[in-house]
């Protein structure tokens, strides 16, 4: 017993180093507007001040190009959210988690999407409060035009992408789009950063999920051995190693490890 917990809280502490960076990114100076992310009285602004007129020039976007617009843009959201941010990498281990457990639909979909969405809203803070920062409020106090706001936040996304994408994974599309590759890689445009980011993402939770698998394997093997060799045929190894598995995952806190871990992750 003490042997598997051990092994459940190494295998889950081994998920945290290989992704974290290497080195310290250079210290940025305190920004001077205050360090939160955009609100959606921000949102509904940032909407409002691109799409209605004014006396000094005539509309950016006329009344049916706003609907058009945002009714896209609500399309589009569930794919920018799997696609560009932590979510696809979060979801993807809980759901190995879940069948390492051998609990069938407990916890269910709705409840391990939505602590998903969660994480990714805390792993993405960080982007989220540079974003308001550096293109949403000066946009909102006329700083910036809309096309800059749309750059600046464009480079932003590219720059926590590019910090997650391995070198293989985005050369393999530069090669594909047969581009000369830049001297930035920020230079590149997001048809090419955002599936290179999707792979490696792919491979990065499937890495975390086979470690995380293991442990639960071993149990799962050492059950079936003492039924086998007790005689005890007809009964299944997953009846007996599935309250144990929950036990032991109880008693080294593998909830908190395990978010813990998958925040650390991202650099």
């Amino acid at each position: 017993m003490k042997l598997t917990t051990r092994l459940i809280m190494l295998c889950l502490y081994l998920t945290l180093p290989a992704w974290v960076c290497a080195a310290e990114e250079p210290a940025v100076p305190a920004p001077a507007a205050p360090n939160t992310m955009p609100q959606i009285p921000d949102i509904v602004d940032l909407i409002d001040k691109a799409t209605t007129d004014n006396q000094e020039k005539p509309a950016e976007w006329s009344t049916p190009v706003k609907l058009v617009a945002i009714f896209t843009l609500l399309a589009l959201i569930p794919s920018l959210l799997a696609m560009m941010t932590s979510f696809t990498r979060i979801v993807i281990v809980l759901g190995f988690v879940r069948r390492a457990l051998g609990t069938q639909n407990i916890p269910p979909n709705t409840v391990v999407m939505g602590l998903a969405l969660f994480l990714t809203l805390f792993t993405m803070a960080p982007t989220l409060i540079k974003m308001n920062e550096q293109a949403i409020q000066p946009y909102l106090k006329g700083e910036l035009d809309f096309e800059s706001t749309a750059g600046v936040s464009s480079s932003i996304i590219k720059e926590f992408m590019l910090r997650q994408t391995r070198k293989s994974d985005l050369a393999l599309f530069v090669n594909m789009a047969r581009v000369t590759p830049p001297s930035n890689p920020a230079d590149l445009g997001l048809h090419i950063i955002t599936p290179a980011f999707v792979i490696s993402e792919f491979r990065t939770s499937f890495e975390i999920g086979c470690l995380l698998f293991i442990p639960f394997l071993l149990l799962d093997l050492v059950i079936a051995s003492i039924l086998l060799s007790a005689g005890m045929m007809m009964l299944p190894p997953a009846m007996i190693s599935l309250p144990l598995k929950l036990i032991l995952f109880i008693l080294v806190d593998g909830w908190g490890i395990l978010a813990q871990g998958l925040s650390l992750s991202f650099r």
